[in-house]
Protein backbone atom coordinates (compact mmCIF):
# COMPACT_ATOMS: atom_id res chain seq x y z
CA UNK A 1 0.00 0.00 0.00
CA UNK A 2 1.16 3.15 -0.45
CA UNK A 3 2.08 5.90 1.78
CA UNK A 4 0.60 8.72 -0.41
CA UNK A 5 -3.68 8.52 -0.39
CA UNK A 6 -5.39 10.96 -2.51
CA UNK A 7 -9.26 11.11 -2.81
CA UNK A 8 -10.99 13.09 -5.68
CA UNK A 9 -14.34 15.18 -4.81
CA UNK A 10 -16.21 16.20 -7.69
CA UNK A 11 -18.18 19.12 -7.28
CA UNK A 12 -21.23 19.56 -9.81
CA UNK A 13 -22.05 23.02 -9.83
CA UNK A 14 -24.14 23.19 -13.64
CA UNK A 15 -26.25 22.25 -15.81
CA UNK A 16 -23.60 22.28 -18.62
CA UNK A 17 -21.01 20.54 -16.19
CA UNK A 18 -23.68 17.27 -15.67
CA UNK A 19 -24.14 17.13 -19.56
CA UNK A 20 -20.86 17.72 -20.55
CA UNK A 21 -18.00 17.76 -17.29
CA UNK A 22 -19.16 14.81 -16.02
CA UNK A 23 -19.26 11.96 -19.11
CA UNK A 24 -15.39 13.23 -20.07
CA UNK A 25 -14.50 13.09 -16.42
CA UNK A 26 -16.03 9.30 -16.34
CA UNK A 27 -14.06 8.47 -19.35
CA UNK A 28 -10.93 10.02 -17.91
CA UNK A 29 -10.85 8.34 -14.78
CA UNK A 30 -12.06 4.78 -16.43
CA UNK A 31 -8.82 5.46 -18.53
CA UNK A 32 -6.85 5.68 -15.31
CA UNK A 33 -8.83 2.72 -13.04
CA UNK A 34 -9.70 5.42 -10.76
CA UNK A 35 -12.84 5.78 -8.76
CA UNK A 36 -14.17 9.19 -7.18
CA UNK A 37 -16.95 10.82 -5.37
CA UNK A 38 -19.35 13.13 -7.17
CA UNK A 39 -21.61 15.97 -5.49
CA UNK A 40 -24.31 16.55 -7.84
CA UNK A 41 -26.40 19.91 -7.80
CA UNK A 42 -29.82 18.61 -7.48
CA UNK A 43 -32.27 21.87 -8.64
CA UNK A 44 -32.59 24.56 -10.68
CA UNK A 45 -28.89 25.96 -12.22
CA UNK A 46 -29.13 29.80 -11.22
CA UNK A 47 -25.45 30.58 -11.35
CA UNK A 48 -26.49 33.74 -13.27
CA UNK A 49 -27.57 34.89 -9.97
CA UNK A 50 -23.96 34.81 -8.60
CA UNK A 51 -23.49 38.09 -10.45
CA UNK A 52 -24.73 39.37 -7.27
CA UNK A 53 -21.43 38.63 -5.47
CA UNK A 54 -19.46 41.38 -7.21
CA UNK A 55 -21.21 43.61 -5.09
CA UNK A 56 -21.50 41.32 -1.75
CA UNK A 57 -17.67 39.98 -1.93
CA UNK A 58 -14.69 41.34 -1.80
CA UNK A 59 -12.11 40.42 -4.88
CA UNK A 60 -15.05 38.19 -6.51
CA UNK A 61 -14.91 40.66 -9.61
CA UNK A 62 -11.02 39.92 -9.67
CA UNK A 63 -11.26 36.19 -9.52
CA UNK A 64 -13.86 35.75 -12.31
CA UNK A 65 -11.62 37.80 -14.65
CA UNK A 66 -8.21 35.93 -12.95
CA UNK A 67 -9.86 32.27 -13.93
CA UNK A 68 -11.57 33.14 -17.34
CA UNK A 69 -15.22 32.31 -15.84
CA UNK A 70 -16.79 32.99 -19.12
CA UNK A 71 -14.80 30.64 -21.06
CA UNK A 72 -14.99 27.93 -18.01
CA UNK A 73 -18.84 28.43 -17.66
CA UNK A 74 -20.01 29.58 -20.82
CA UNK A 75 -22.33 32.87 -21.72
CA UNK A 76 -25.35 30.51 -21.17
CA UNK A 77 -24.69 29.63 -17.84
CA UNK A 78 -23.87 32.92 -16.46
CA UNK A 79 -26.90 34.21 -17.79
CA UNK A 80 -28.98 31.10 -16.23
CA UNK A 81 -31.66 32.42 -13.27
CA UNK A 82 -31.15 35.95 -14.85
CA UNK A 83 -31.94 36.46 -18.77
CA UNK A 84 -32.74 32.70 -18.99
CA UNK A 85 -35.18 31.04 -17.52
CA UNK A 86 -32.58 28.35 -14.88
CA UNK A 87 -32.83 24.62 -16.39
CA UNK A 88 -33.40 21.49 -13.47
CA UNK A 89 -29.80 19.87 -13.41
CA UNK A 90 -30.73 16.30 -12.44
CA UNK A 91 -33.69 16.40 -13.59
CA UNK A 92 -32.62 16.87 -17.21
CA UNK A 93 -29.57 14.36 -17.01
CA UNK A 94 -30.58 11.69 -14.67
CA UNK A 95 -29.21 9.06 -16.82
CA UNK A 96 -25.72 11.00 -16.10
CA UNK A 97 -26.02 10.46 -12.26
CA UNK A 98 -26.55 6.67 -12.65
CA UNK A 99 -24.12 6.46 -15.08
CA UNK A 100 -21.96 7.74 -12.68
CA UNK A 101 -23.11 5.17 -9.68
CA UNK A 102 -22.56 2.41 -12.39
CA UNK A 103 -18.98 3.22 -13.27
CA UNK A 104 -18.10 2.24 -9.66
CA UNK A 105 -18.33 5.98 -8.39
CA UNK A 106 -19.65 7.14 -4.98
CA UNK A 107 -22.46 9.74 -5.76
CA UNK A 108 -23.69 12.57 -3.28
CA UNK A 109 -25.77 15.55 -2.59
CA UNK A 110 -24.19 18.99 -3.29
CA UNK A 111 -27.23 20.64 -2.58
CA UNK A 112 -30.57 21.36 -4.74
CA UNK A 113 -30.26 25.21 -5.46
CA UNK A 114 -26.19 25.82 -5.43
CA UNK A 115 -26.04 29.67 -5.95
CA UNK A 116 -28.93 30.18 -3.34
CA UNK A 117 -27.71 28.30 -0.01
CA UNK A 118 -23.68 29.52 -1.30
CA UNK A 119 -24.78 33.54 -0.97
CA UNK A 120 -27.85 33.16 1.71
CA UNK A 121 -27.15 29.95 3.68
CA UNK A 122 -26.48 32.48 7.15
CA UNK A 123 -30.13 33.92 6.86
CA UNK A 124 -31.71 30.21 6.37
CA UNK A 125 -34.57 29.73 8.97
CA UNK A 126 -33.83 26.37 9.62
CA UNK A 127 -36.91 24.84 7.87
CA UNK A 128 -35.37 26.07 4.94
CA UNK A 129 -32.53 24.50 5.68
CA UNK A 130 -33.91 21.50 5.81
CA UNK A 131 -36.35 21.60 2.62
CA UNK A 132 -33.50 22.62 0.56
CA UNK A 133 -31.68 19.36 1.54
CA UNK A 134 -34.96 17.62 1.63
CA UNK A 135 -35.80 18.45 -1.92
CA UNK A 136 -32.39 16.97 -2.88
CA UNK A 137 -32.55 13.70 -1.19
CA UNK A 138 -36.13 13.01 -2.48
CA UNK A 139 -34.98 13.70 -5.82
CA UNK A 140 -31.51 11.89 -5.43
CA UNK A 141 -33.64 9.10 -4.40
CA UNK A 142 -36.26 9.13 -7.02
CA UNK A 143 -33.37 8.84 -9.37
CA UNK A 144 -31.12 5.92 -7.75
CA UNK A 145 -32.95 4.27 -5.71
CA UNK A 146 -31.73 4.59 -2.76
CA UNK A 147 -30.71 7.35 -0.14
CA UNK A 148 -27.74 9.36 -0.05
CA UNK A 149 -24.97 8.90 2.19
CA UNK A 150 -22.91 11.94 1.50
CA UNK A 151 -23.28 15.43 0.94
CA UNK A 152 -21.04 18.51 0.54
CA UNK A 153 -22.06 22.04 1.08
CA UNK A 154 -21.85 24.53 -1.87
CA UNK A 155 -18.71 26.49 -1.29
CA UNK A 156 -17.86 25.06 1.69
CA UNK A 157 -20.22 27.28 3.57
CA UNK A 158 -22.03 25.68 6.55
CA UNK A 159 -24.17 26.45 9.50
CA UNK A 160 -25.07 24.91 13.25
CA UNK A 161 -28.69 24.12 11.35
CA UNK A 162 -26.92 22.86 8.64
CA UNK A 163 -24.85 20.18 9.98
CA UNK A 164 -27.78 19.55 12.72
CA UNK A 165 -29.82 18.62 9.80
CA UNK A 166 -27.12 16.47 8.14
CA UNK A 167 -26.91 14.52 11.53
CA UNK A 168 -30.19 13.99 11.42
CA UNK A 169 -30.31 12.73 7.76
CA UNK A 170 -27.88 9.74 8.83
CA UNK A 171 -25.19 10.44 6.69
CA UNK A 172 -22.09 7.95 6.66
CA UNK A 173 -19.75 11.64 6.23
CA UNK A 174 -19.79 14.98 4.79
CA UNK A 175 -17.40 16.76 2.44
CA UNK A 176 -18.32 20.65 3.51
CA UNK A 177 -15.09 22.04 4.99
CA UNK A 178 -11.56 22.77 4.61
CA UNK A 179 -8.71 21.49 6.33
CA UNK A 180 -6.03 18.76 7.60
CA UNK A 181 -7.35 15.49 8.31
CA UNK A 182 -10.66 13.62 9.52
CA UNK A 183 -12.50 15.04 11.79
CA UNK A 184 -16.38 15.58 13.98
CA UNK A 185 -17.26 19.12 13.52
CA UNK A 186 -17.91 21.41 16.79
CA UNK A 187 -19.53 24.64 15.51
CA UNK A 188 -20.86 27.62 18.17
CA UNK A 189 -20.28 25.52 20.87
CA UNK A 190 -22.29 22.37 19.59
CA UNK A 191 -20.91 19.28 18.81
CA UNK A 192 -22.13 17.08 15.92
CA UNK A 193 -21.89 13.65 15.12
CA UNK A 194 -20.86 13.39 11.22
CA UNK A 195 -17.26 12.78 10.42
CA UNK A 196 -16.05 15.19 8.31
CA UNK A 197 -13.50 14.53 5.40
CA UNK A 198 -12.12 17.83 4.65
CA UNK A 199 -10.60 19.34 1.48
CA UNK A 200 -6.81 19.48 1.94
CA UNK A 201 -5.68 21.15 -1.38
CA UNK A 202 -6.82 24.39 -3.04
CA UNK A 203 -9.08 24.39 -5.95
CA UNK A 204 -8.11 25.45 -9.43
CA UNK A 205 -9.61 28.43 -9.70
CA UNK A 206 -8.04 29.52 -6.15
CA UNK A 207 -4.33 29.47 -7.38
CA UNK A 208 -4.53 29.95 -10.95
CA UNK A 209 -3.30 33.48 -12.30
CA UNK A 210 -2.12 33.50 -8.03
CA UNK A 211 2.16 33.56 -6.91
CA UNK A 212 2.88 32.61 -10.74
CA UNK A 213 0.84 29.43 -11.04
CA UNK A 214 -1.00 29.26 -15.01
CA UNK A 215 -1.95 25.97 -16.46
CA UNK A 216 1.44 25.03 -17.49
CA UNK A 217 2.70 25.06 -13.82
CA UNK A 218 -0.55 24.34 -11.74
CA UNK A 219 0.25 20.38 -11.31
CA UNK A 220 3.96 20.99 -9.98
CA UNK A 221 2.14 23.17 -7.55
CA UNK A 222 -0.49 20.02 -7.23
CA UNK A 223 2.86 17.48 -6.36
CA UNK A 224 4.37 19.67 -4.14
CA UNK A 225 1.37 19.48 -1.91
CA UNK A 226 1.25 15.80 -1.86
CA UNK A 227 2.05 14.36 1.57
CA UNK A 228 2.02 11.29 3.78
CA UNK A 229 -1.76 9.77 4.28
CA UNK A 230 -4.85 11.14 2.78
CA UNK A 231 -5.00 14.47 0.35
CA UNK A 232 -8.40 15.65 -0.64
CA UNK A 233 -8.58 17.24 -4.14
CA UNK A 234 -11.84 18.79 -5.00
CA UNK A 235 -12.32 19.39 -8.75
CA UNK A 236 -14.79 20.90 -11.07
CA UNK A 237 -16.93 19.19 -13.26
CA UNK A 238 -16.59 22.50 -15.53
CA UNK A 239 -12.72 23.30 -15.06
CA UNK A 240 -11.17 19.45 -14.79
CA UNK A 241 -13.91 18.47 -17.09
CA UNK A 242 -13.53 21.07 -19.49
CA UNK A 243 -10.96 23.70 -20.26
CA UNK A 244 -9.10 22.62 -17.51
CA UNK A 245 -8.78 18.69 -18.65
CA UNK A 246 -5.52 18.45 -20.67
CA UNK A 247 -4.15 19.83 -17.15
CA UNK A 248 -6.31 17.15 -14.95
CA UNK A 249 -4.98 14.49 -16.61
CA UNK A 250 -1.61 15.42 -16.44
CA UNK A 251 -1.58 15.80 -12.97
CA UNK A 252 -3.33 12.17 -13.13
CA UNK A 253 -0.35 10.96 -14.96
CA UNK A 254 1.91 12.61 -12.60
CA UNK A 255 0.17 11.38 -9.43
CA UNK A 256 0.27 7.86 -10.95
CA UNK A 257 3.57 8.07 -11.35
CA UNK A 258 4.74 8.18 -7.79
CA UNK A 259 2.65 5.34 -6.99
CA UNK A 260 -0.32 7.06 -5.29
CA UNK A 261 -3.21 5.59 -3.94
CA UNK A 262 -6.67 6.63 -5.16
CA UNK A 263 -9.82 6.32 -2.97
CA UNK A 264 -13.14 7.14 -2.64
CA UNK A 265 -14.14 9.55 0.18
CA UNK A 266 -16.23 6.65 1.63
CA UNK A 267 -12.98 4.75 1.43
CA UNK A 268 -11.21 7.43 3.33
CA UNK A 269 -13.64 7.96 5.79
CA UNK A 270 -13.18 3.70 6.40
CA UNK A 271 -9.33 3.95 6.55
CA UNK A 272 -8.65 7.62 8.10
CA UNK A 273 -11.47 7.85 10.92
CA UNK A 274 -10.52 5.98 13.65
CA UNK A 275 -9.23 8.25 15.93
CA UNK A 276 -10.48 11.14 14.17
CA UNK A 277 -10.52 14.12 16.98
CA UNK A 278 -13.33 16.52 17.48
CA UNK A 279 -12.22 20.39 16.26
CA UNK A 280 -13.73 23.43 15.79
CA UNK A 281 -15.63 23.97 12.40
CA UNK A 282 -15.35 28.32 11.69
CA UNK A 283 -16.38 30.23 8.71
CA UNK A 284 -13.38 32.15 7.67
CA UNK A 285 -11.29 33.29 4.29
CA UNK A 286 -8.95 31.48 2.45
CA UNK A 287 -6.36 33.15 -0.18
CA UNK A 288 -7.73 32.97 -3.47
CA UNK A 289 -11.31 32.55 -1.82
CA UNK A 290 -14.04 35.62 -2.50
CA UNK A 291 -15.97 34.77 0.61
CA UNK A 292 -16.02 32.68 3.42
CA UNK A 293 -15.52 28.99 4.02
CA UNK A 294 -16.01 26.60 6.81
CA UNK A 295 -12.26 25.85 7.89
CA UNK A 296 -11.10 23.31 10.18
CA UNK A 297 -9.42 24.10 13.93
CA UNK A 298 -6.62 23.41 14.38
CA UNK A 299 -5.36 22.58 11.44
CA UNK A 300 -2.35 21.09 11.25
CA UNK A 301 -0.19 20.13 8.19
Amino acid sequence: MGSEVVALKVDVDTYAGTRDGVPRLLETMERFGIRATFYFSMGPDNSGKAIRRIFTRKGFLAKMLRTRAPSAYGLKTMLYGTLLPAPMIAESFPGVLRATAESGHEVGIHCWDHVKWHDLLPWFPKPVTAMELGKAGSLFERILGRRARTTAAPGWTVSPDSLEIQDAMGLDYCSDSRGSHPFYPRMAGREFRTLQIPTTWPTMDEILGENGITPGNINDHYISLLKSGLNVHTIHAEMEGGVMAASFVELLQRLQGRGVRFVTLGEAAVEFAAGAPVCDLMMGGLPGRAGDVAIQRPLTV
